[in-house]
């Protein structure tokens, strides 16, 4: 069952080795497709996957630990073609970059927020200002009569 488990990998992809084969599928789920971009190589239909899950299956068959054929495919893509990509300086704003937009956001609602009780209190009137309005309208009530 576990061959017909993926959705684009080919018949033609797949190992006689039943080992090689769970290890290439346990590859491949931390591998992006670098044209689709957010699907594993395993769920893209695209070439460049195609040749990816070859690439990974080849390196197996080969005698390649799982490490080495993720450090090859790495070492060819970059970091990029990882879809946890390790945290260093050159993926800190990949990984910064969320909470950074989420603190700018929180920020931006509480400052609407605030705006909106400010205008809230400043639009009330003073007990002075009601008397006079309410002296205005008898006075025109009062002409109207």
């Amino acid at each position: 069952m576990l061959p017909f488990s993926a959705g684009a990998v080919e018949p033609d992809e797949i190992l006689d080795d039943p080992v090689l084969e769970a290890r290439a599928r346990e590859i491949s789920k931390d591998l992006r497709c670098v044209v689709c971009q957010n699907q594993d190589i395993d769920s893209s239909n695209a070439g460049v996957a195609r040749d990816l899950r070859l690439l990974v299956r080849e390196r197996l068959v080969a005698g390649d630990t799982d490490a080495e054929v993720v450090d090859f495919v790495q070492a060819r893509y970059g970091d990029f073609v990882l879809l946890k990509p390790p945290f260093k300086p050159e993926t800190y704003p990949l990984w910064l970059a969320p909470g950074v937009f989420f603190l700018i956001g929180t920020g931006a609602v509480f400052t609407v927020l605030r705006s909106s009780r400010k205008r809230a209190v400043e639009g009330t009137l003073s007990d002075d200002e009601e008397g006079t309005i309410a002296a205005l309208l008898d006075d025109e009530a009062g002409e109207k009569s």
